[in-house]
């Protein structure tokens, strides 16, 4: 009887620890959501009267009433194309290599402590990589191109281990299902690997992508402030991103320019919200269908 009270004490102990820890985590996260709201609701706030269709059709001008970020935004979708079109397939083969191919000696090792110590250098550093790299070195010049091979050295250690951890997840019984009937090992990670770890992958490219669409500084390196009045039709045209225009405006001390800089804000975050939602939205698709 008295070990039964004493357990049942220790049972409500830790039942109260959980709870006041429970709402230490939820005070933590509302705090975060509190913070982002307000500064929500203060950017829209100073955006009120200059978002509008003149302002998403119209090119940068000296003029706050007449200016735009339409050069901006397509020099966004151009760079983000390429940045996901050459961080993806790269960041994934380079997980399979190291999760299902590598051997584990002293060269993985060094490989993977490099990856882990890239996710954390700072944006500029890859912006003046890019610069020296792509820019001079490769001759590409200020281009789209420059600045979405910029981006993906920053994108691919997020990418790499993201998927890495994804492909970790998958069961190794499966594996060795897969061989007891004869599969080869490219078999197994192409149909059981892949299909199963795609979901994890896809989370990790989502917020490399989310990070990377956002980033000013590299591309401060790359394009540099420019004022283009001119939509880029080619990778190798020059180009400008939406956080170098909205850099542009804040940094300028007209109060109309503040405003216009919030408005760059705002679409700035639909570009990102949609693109993060077209990605959950494959995500679970892939998902259910691997689950079927």
């Amino acid at each position: 009887m008295r070990d039964g009270q004493v357990f049942q004490q220790h049972l409500k102990l830790r039942k109260f620890r959980g709870s006041v820890f429970g709402l230490i985590f939820l005070a933590s996260t509302m705090v975060g959501t509190l913070v982002l709201i307000v500064l929500i609701v203060d950017v829209l706030r100073d955006s009120l009267g200059w978002l509008d269709w003149q302002f998403l059709t119209s090119y940068p001008s000296r003029k706050p009433e007449e200016a735009g970020l339409l050069s901006a935004l397509f020099g966004t979708l151009w760079v983000m194309v390429f940045t996901a079109l050459f961080s993806f397939p790269i960041g994934i083969g380079t997980a399979i290599y190291l999760e299902e191919y590598a051997p584990d000696n002293r060269l993985k090792r060094l490989i993977q402590t490099n990856i882990n110590n890239l996710a954390g250098v700072p944006s500029i550093v890859y912006g003046l990589l890019g610069l020296s790299l792509f820019v001079q070195a490769l001759a590409l010049g200020r281009s789209i191109l420059a600045g979405a091979l910029t981006l993906t050295l920053m994108s691919l250690p997020v990418i790499i281990i993201a998927a890495q951890e994804a492909i970790r997840s998958v069961p190794g019984t499966h594996r060795l299902g897969a061989f007891a009937l004869g599969a080869s090992k490219w078999q197994v990670v192409r149909n059981i690997v892949l299909p199963s770890s795609f979901p994890g992958i896809f989370t990790g490219t989502i917020l490399a992508m989310s990070r990377a669409i956002g980033e000013a500084a590299p591309m401060i390196a790359i394009a540099a402030l420019v004022y283009l009045t001119f939509i880029p039709i080619s990778p190798l045209d020059r180009f400008t991103v939406l956080p170098i225009q909205i850099f542009n405006w804040v940094s300028r001390p007209q109060a109309d320019f503040q405003h216009l800089a919030a408005a760059g804000i705002i679409v700035l975050l639909v570009v990102l919200l949609s693109m993060n939602a077209i990605a959950i939205i494959l995500r679970n698709r892939y998902q259910k269908r691997t689950e079927e």
